[in-house]
């Protein structure tokens, strides 16, 4: 069995683990690290239930390799603290069962951070990657265009 000595910056801290070269990242974050925010979904990158944050972009951690993330930085939900979008998401009812939440979360904090004037054409898109199997997409869309609105008044853009 072929394994490998990494360390992986996640949420602002290096980790070091062992692991085993065939390991997922979403494996590695929720059996080894206990960062069970990271949803396992399909496991084959259609529903988005275990994206993050891999150096600012959105990742569906099912399909990396943790070996691959080395030298990365990596932000799961736990890593974010009280951000407009989880308050949108909160105030906006956006979630039912909450599985899926997370996900979604991680994947509209980087349309966010990259799209400040995100159409919703584009937050339509971007929300396209990430399925919700409980409830409808409306409440969803409504707490990224508002934490879109939060962020674009504190950037003053």
């Amino acid at each position: 069995m072929n394994i490998a000595e990494i360390t992986l910056g996640i949420n602002g801290e290096a980790r070091a683990l062992t692991v085993r070269n065939a390991d997922t990242l979403l494996y590695v974050l929720r059996d080894k690290l206990g960062l069970t925010g990271a949803k396992p979904g399909c496991l084959n990158g259609d529903c988005g239930a275990c994206t993050i944050d891999v150096d600012g972009n959105p990742m569906k951690s099912c399909l990396m390799l943790a070996v691959e993330a080395e030298g990365a930085r990596i932000t799961t939900v736990e890593g974010l603290t009280y951000t407009a979008l989880q308050t949108q998401f909160v105030d906006k009812f956006a979630f039912q069962c909450g599985y899926c939440t997370p996900g979604f979360i991680m994947n509209a904090q980087a349309l966010i951070r990259q799209y400040p004037h995100a159409t919703d054409k584009t937050i339509t898109e971007w929300l396209e990657s990430n399925i919700c199997r409980c409830t409808g997409y409306k409440e969803i869309e409504e707490a990224v265009k508002a934490a879109l609105a939060v962020a674009r008044t504190s950037l003053q853009l």
